[in-house]
Formats: structure tokens, C-alpha cells, sequence
């Protein structure tokens, strides 16, 4: 069941169920979500993929993302991979949702109706080094030129969602 992926529609209305794999070389949408943990002084903990990853590898990316398995609430999944892959829980709540599709070089495709959400944590990650190989803080300003100046080690989605975070963040957070 974990290599299941749940397909959606464009209203996130499940379709049925797909290997992982297949579904992201089909270019399947499915339902996915993408964790942002801050601190209490707004800096944003990011995560550089592990190089082992089956796309966008050795990456830098947002606190974590992935996939809830079929019959798992979206929340529950992220609290399940948090812990998984950053060694640590904390309360979550969503932010906003969005779809997104990008093709990468090797012949996947990332389609996904992606769940953003946001929680506060003060310390820093123990990391699952098959999912996540180093982690750093960082102001979503900085982060905004950092994706402008070297965009090629950010991950696509991190560079789509980071103008709609830093925009939830400054209404919502602060």
C-alpha cells in the first residue's frame, strides 16, 4: 500500500489508486502534499534531498513532502513523513492548495495536487539520510534570491511555491 499513489482530479476528488512509479512516468495528477516548518524567527528549514532519490535528487527543497497513502488523511500522512524523514512532530495546519506539472530529464513527470502546510519548530531535524542528506535555516527572503541567483539546485516545486508561501507567510504568520 505505501507505493500507492491516490489520482485526483482538478478538484482533488480521488479517481482510484497507481503505483508511484507508474504514476509519475504516466504523468498521473495525484494527491501529494508539501510540509514548510519555521521557527520562531520566521527563518524556514529546508532539507537537500538525498542523492538516492528516484527525481530531483541532492536537491534543495522545502521541510518535507511526499504522498498520502490510500484511505490516509492528508494530515496524518505529513505528521507519518515529518517524522520519517526529519526526526521530529509538530502541529500542522494547511495552508493553501495547488496543482502543478513539471517533466523532468529522466522521464518523470511531477503532476500533483499539492496540500501546503505550515507548522513552528524551534530545534533542528535528526535526519533520515535516505530521504534528507543536510538541512538549513533560512528567511524567505533569502531563499527568494538564493532560487533567483542558482536555480538549478532548488527543486521545481520549492521554486513555484516559495512566492506563494512567502505571501501566506507575511499574511498569515507574522
Amino acid at each position: 500500500m505505501s507505493d500507492l499513489v491516490i489520482l485526483v482530479d482538478e478538484n482533488d476528488n480521488p479517481l482510484g489508486f497507481e503505483e508511484k512509479l507508474k504514476a509519475h512516468q504516466d504523468g498521473k495528477m495525484h494527491r501529494a502534499f508539501s510540509i514548510f516548518i519555521f521557527n520562531s524567527t520566521n527563518q524556514l528549514l529546508l532539507q537537500q534531498r538525498s542523492t538516492s532519490k528516484y527525481h530531483s535528487g541532492d536537491l534543495w527543497t522545502n521541510t518535507c513532502c511526499s504522498h498520502p497513502r490510500p484511505d490516509e488523511q492528508v494530515v496524518n500522512a505529513a505528521h507519518r513523513r515529518l517524522k520519517e524523514e526529519m526526526g521530529f512532530d509538530c502541529e500542522l495546519k494547511e495552508a493553501f492548495t495547488f496543482t502543478y506539472k513539471v517533466h523532468f530529464e529522466n522521464g518523470l513527470i511531477e503532476h500533483e495536487y499539492d496540500h501546503v502546510l505550515v507548522g513552528r519548530y524551534n530545534q533542528d531535524p535528526i535526519l533520515n539520510l535516505e530521504e534528507a542528506q543536510d538541512f538549513r535555516w533560512v528567511d524567505l527572503k533569502v531563499l527568494e534570491n538564493l532560487i533567483f541567483k542558482n536555480p538549478e539546485i532548488y527543486t521545481e516545486w520549492l521554486k513555484i511555491i516559495s512566492s506563494k508561501i512567502s505571501k501566506y507567510n507575511h499574511e498569515k504568520m507574522e
